[in-house]
């Protein structure tokens, strides 16, 4: 799981949306309560991370990583781009084949 946050958070620092999306299974979702809206499958996740990361040059830092079991885990980061500065959490769920089946975001 450390390996596979810290790849998505280099990735979407380097805003490397296709590398994102490589860590995500294709029926993924990004449910971000603090934007109001869900992402589904790989068009929404795109769209997700090109206008929330690449669209505000949005980098992330980890500050801590809570695993919850095998397949889970809560990421605490800091967020800093175009909009100021933000904290929240990822709560990222993976699948069988070891890529991201879930992430449900929020602000602090």
């Amino acid at each position: 799981m450390e390996q596979l946050v810290d790849a998505f958070i280099q990735r979407a620092n380097a805003f490397d949306v296709d590398g994102v999306l490589a860590l995500f299974e294709a029926d993924a979702v990004i449910d971000d309560v603090s934007v109001g809206d869900a992402f589904a499958g790989a068009d929404g996740i795109r769209r997700y991370i090109e206008r929330f990361f690449v669209g505000y040059h949005t980098s992330t830092r980890l500050v801590s990583l809570e695993r919850l079991d095998d397949a889970a885990a809560i990421a605490r980061v800091d967020f800093t781009g175009d909009f100021g500065h933000e904290t929240g959490m990822l709560r990222i769920r993976t699948g069988a084949a070891g890529l991201i089946v879930r992430i449900d975001a929020d602000l602090d």
